[in-house]
């Protein structure tokens, strides 16, 4: 019996000794080893402070994904979506596109930061191009299996760098924009989901109808998933109190967080080997 109660403790010592670095958490009947990485790389004077997070016990290269966030910048909720990637047996990396770590405290931040990037795709990609860099140097990376996901401003940059023939497996939108730049057949290799809220008053059926039609025309291979109820950011447990506090059509749906997700997870099994 002491030899019982004195495991027991020990485990729970074990437990208790997580750090913000090193995680040890239950995935499934497996040990997770979490490694969190807080990357620096500098592009044209401005430096970059992009989050890595991959599970270390996984003995083998794995996938990576790239996470671009919401208008509101590199937050701890796309720091979160990196380590639950994590956990699910990829290299994830959430994405510091703004550069110096930058996150909006209001909407008039976040349309400034996210703006030059609507406006010029091509210095958007640019800062795309260095983050998938950056993280193929990591030693658990497979290089060749790449994909992209994205939030809201995010899922139109990930859309849009599709489009312009990035290297990816596929991408994912999330309550993203679906304008941007003209699709080329001879350009897109990434097969494509968009996840959509119904109650998007950010995206119009206009918008949406349009998008399907570009996509047809090329023969893009695409999937686009609704979602009834679900307004712009509803993947964020924190856009209902947004939403209210800056006066915004948003909120959370955890219903379609939950559906999306799992979209997510078939899709990738359809895109990586």
């Amino acid at each position: 019996m002491k030899i019982r109660l004195l495991s027991a403790t020990l485990l729970l010592l074990i437990l208790s000794s997580c750090n913000n670095h090193t995680k040890i958490c239950k995935h499934h009947s497996t040990a997770v080893k979490m490694k969190e990485i807080n990357c620096s790389y500098t592009i044209e004077n401005i430096t970059h402070r992009s989050f890595i997070a991959v599970d270390t016990s996984f003995d083998k290269k794995r996938p990576i994904v790239l996470i671009v966030p919401e208008w509101w910048g590199l937050n701890n909720y796309v720091k979160n979506r990196a380590i639950q990637l994590a956990k699910l047996g990829y290299v994830a990396m959430a994405v510091d596109l703004y550069g110096e770590g930058k996150i909006a405290t209001n909407v008039e931040e976040a349309m400034q930061y996210s703006t030059p990037f609507y406006q010029n795709s091509v210095f958007a990609k640019e800062r795309f191009d260095a983050a998938i860099a950056e993280i193929k140097k990591l030693s658990e990376a497979d290089t060749n299996e790449i994909a992209a996901i994205g939030y809201c401003f995010g899922g139109s940059m990930v859309l849009n760098f599709a489009k312009m023939g990035e290297d990816l497996k596929g991408v994912v939108s999330f309550h993203g924009g679906l304008k941007g730049v003209p699709a080329d057949k001879e350009l897109l290799k990434a097969k494509i989901l968009v996840c959509h809220g119904l109650n998007d008053q950010f995206v119009s059926p206009a918008e949406v109808t349009g998008f399907k039609k570009e996509m047809d025309s090329i023969h893009a291979n695409y999937f686009f998933k609704t979602y009834e109820g679900a307004t712009h950011a509803f993947t964020n447990p924190d856009a209902t109190e947004w939403g209210k506090k800056f006066k915004l059509p948003i909120a959370y749906n955890a219903a379609a967080d939950s559906s999306s997700w799992s979209e997510m997870n078939k899709f990738f099994t359809t895109i990586f080997k």
